[in-house]
């Protein structure tokens, strides 16, 4: 690791400190990027293995994982597809000091944000570890987006999902209200109260809720 002209560029203001989980088994680089990540504000956690970060507790707030690709135990390639079907999400940004395309291609194919290769300059890591927790913050308010909408759709009556389903279709009222062989007031009354649940303000508004949603309507 080298030294950068702008290695002390600051890190992005967060309410919470971001974490940099750092798997790598030379002690000496470990300590030397822990002291780069904190020295821009930054949290960094260490491991010296793959089993060591799973005993651990994942951060809560904005974090990524810096990763050596060559590793004991479990390669780096091998632990990016664990973490993958364990549904854990972290941005991944691969070290290597043995890179090859192959690596680099199957690396990235698998989500990875970055490859950089032994010896990097200290901007290097840095831009690339900002843009994974760019990408991890933008993750988490999808996902915190996410969940307040399942928490308002499940205050719906069925009658009002159905109806939700067929507007998110573009389909006006009266048509709605043949489908569900209802009156054209009545499916008007469940529409207006679905939008003030939602808090839609729009039509616009509750089509991208039922998107986001996964709700569509049914087959005929």
């Amino acid at each position: 690791m080298t030294r950068g002209p702008a290695s002390q560029q600051q890190v992005k203001s967060s309410t919470v400190p971001p974490t940099v989980l750092v798997v790598e088994d030379d002690p000496l680089l470990r300590e030397a990027l822990s002291s780069l990540f904190r020295s821009v504000g930054m949290r960094a956690q260490l491991f010296g293995s793959a089993p060591e970060l799973l005993n651990g507790q994942l951060p809560d707030g904005p974090s990524c994982l810096v990763l050596d690709i060559r590793l004991p135990e479990v390669s780096g390639l091998e632990f990016q597809t664990q973490l993958g079907n364990a549904g854990i999400h972290l941005p991944i940004i691969f070290m290597t000091g043995h890179g090859d395309i192959p690596m680099s291609v199957r690396a990235m194919k698998a989500g990875a944000v970055d490859f950089l290769t032994k010896p990097f300059r200290d901007q290097d890591i840095l831009d690339a570890v900002n843009g994974a927790l760019d990408r991890d913050r933008q993750r988490r308010e999808r996902d915190r987006a996410l969940s307040e909408l399942q928490t308002l759709v499940r205050n719906l009556t069925p009658r009002e999902r159905q109806v939700m389903a067929f507007v998110a279709t573009g389909l006006m009222n009266k048509q709605i209200a043949g489908e569900l062989q209802l009156s054209e007031i009545t499916v008007k009354i469940h529409r207006g109260r679905l939008m003030k649940k939602m808090g839609a303000r729009t039509l616009a508004d509750l089509v991208r809720m039922a998107s986001a949603l996964g709700i569509s309507a049914p087959n005929k």
